[in-house]
C-alpha cells in the first residue's frame, strides 16, 4: 500500500496542526481563505524564501504544465492531473462525490451528509476507498505542481537580482564615466583658458588695431559677434 505523504509547512506554522479538520496545511488539507492575511512580502524575503531546499515533490509530473498569469483566475487542473497519470475514471470517482455533497444543503449534519453520500455512491458501485485514493493523489499533483511553481519562481527571482545587480553595476559605472567626463571638461577648460591668456599677450603686444586689421582681412579667421 502506498504511504500517503505530507505537503510541504510554511515555516513558523508549528501552530497549524491544531487549527481545525479542513484547515491545516499537514498535507491533504489547505488553510481557507482570508484565515491568514500576510503582508506582501518584499523581492528580496521571496529570493530568501524560495530558496531554501525543497523537499521532492511527491509525485513526478511528466508533460507541458498549465502557466498561470496574474490575468487570469482560473487553472487547467485536468492538464496537471494528466501529468500525475491520473487516469479520467480516477478523477471522475471524485468529481462525482463532489457533486453529491453539492447538492446537500448546508444545514445538513456532517454524519448525515456522509451516510447519503456513502449510499449514494455505493448505489453508484464506487467504493469509498478508491475515492479517497484519487482524492489524495489530485492533492499529491496539485503539491507537485505547488513545488514546480516554486522552482519557476526561483529561477527568476535568481536571475532577476542577478540582473538588477547588474544594472546597478552599469549604473554605478555610468556615473562614475560621467563624473570623470565633468571633471576632465573643468581641466581642459582651466588648462585652455591658460594657454588662451599667455597668447593673448601675444597679441597685446602687437595692439588691439592690428589684431582687428588682421582678423577682418583673413579668410581663415571669423570677426566676434
Amino acid at each position: 500500500m502506498a504511504t500517503l505523504r505530507c505537503g510541504s509547512q510554511p515555516k513558523g506554522d508549528e501552530g497549524v496542526a491544531e487549527k481545525s479538520f479542513g484547515k491545516t496545511v499537514l498535507g491533504w488539507f489547505v488553510v481557507q481563505e482570508g484565515e491568514e492575511q500576510a503582508e506582501t512580502p518584499s523581492p528580496e524575503a521571496l529570493i530568501a524564501a524560495y530558496a531554501d531546499p525543497l523537499t521532492p515533490p511527491p509525485v513526478e509530473l511528466k508533460g507541458a504544465l498549465p502557466r498561470v498569469e496574474t490575468t487570469t483566475s482560473t487553472v487547467d487542473f485536468a492538464t496537471i492531473y494528466q501529468a500525475a497519470q491520473m487516469g479520467g475514471e480516477e478523477i471522475q470517482r471524485v468529481e462525482r462525490a463532489s457533486a453529491l455533497l453539492q447538492t446537500l444543503p448546508e444545514e445538513t449534519p456532517a454524519n448525515v451528509k456522509k451516510q447519503i453520500v456513502e449510499a449514494s455512491l455505493k448505489a453508484f458501485g464506487v467504493p469509498v476507498d478508491q475515492i479517497i485514493e484519487a482524492g489524495v493523489q489530485q492533492i499529491q499533483a496539485l503539491e507537485a505542481y505547488i513545488r514546480h511553481g516554486e522552482r519557476e519562481t526561483q529561477d527568476v527571482l535568481s536571475q532577476g537580482s542577478s540582473r538588477v545587480e547588474e544594472l546597478r553595476s552599469e549604473i554605478e559605472e555610468i556615473k562614475r564615466v560621467m563624473e570623470t567626463q565633468i571633471a576632465a571638461q573643468r581641466s581642459l577648460t582651466q588648462l585652455s583658458n591658460e594657454e588662451k591668456l599667455r597668447v593673448q599677450k601675444v597679441l597685446e603686444f602687437f595692439g588691439q588695431e592690428a589684431v582687428a586689421r588682421v582678423v577682418k582681412d583673413s579668410p581663415k579667421l571669423m570677426e566676434p559677434s
